[in-house]
């Protein structure tokens, strides 16, 4: 069993509230839009990280971290992009990759809006986490954490917190 904390477009602000929501996470996965490589640097420090870049980071993130990854997490296996649409709405290449073999979590950042949806036709969970920076039109910051348990993806909790 682990615990998960998922953020995205962070744009190199981490609030600080955020390291108590993810206390007792295993893993902190970040959907893209990190900012920095310092930024990376505090929350890998904090929790093992996995993360994708996105389309606002430089350099020195896109040689650290992919633009996408597929992994096994307990029994689930997982597919992260910072730009990949959502049900319905994908991304041509995301879209290429679930025809193909689809994973049973998709997630994805880029758009600043928390959505959890179920995709029937693919049959697998779509998160957008939202965006956990200061950065951006949301007016609400955002970050996720469930648990994963063999195959299941579970007790999934939201952190809000105004933007400012």
């Amino acid at each position: 069993m682990k615990q998960i904390g998922l953020l995205s477009d962070t744009h190199g602000f981490i609030d600080e509230r955020l390291f108590t929501f993810f206390e007792n996470c295993d893993e902190i996965w970040h959907a893209g839009d990190i900012g920095n490589i310092a930024t990376a640097g505090i929350l890998g420090g904090f929790k093992t990280l996995k993360a994708v870049h996105g389309n606002i980071d430089g350099y020195e993130v896109r040689l650290q971290y992919k633009s996408m990854i597929r992994f096994t997490c307990e029994d689930v296996d997982v597919l992260m992009t910072h730009i990949g649409g959502y049900p319905g709405h994908y991304d041509f290449v995301v879209n290429e990759i679930l025809k193909d073999k689809a994973p049973k979590l998709f997630i994805s950042g880029h758009s600043h809006i928390l959505k959890v949806m179920y995709d029937k036709h693919f049959n697998l969970l779509h998160i957008n986490p939202g965006a956990a920076g200061n950065s951006g039109f949301h007016k609400v910051k955002t970050a996720v954490r469930f648990v994963i348990d063999g195959s299941e993806i579970k007790n999934m909790e939201i952190w809000e917190s105004p933007r400012g």
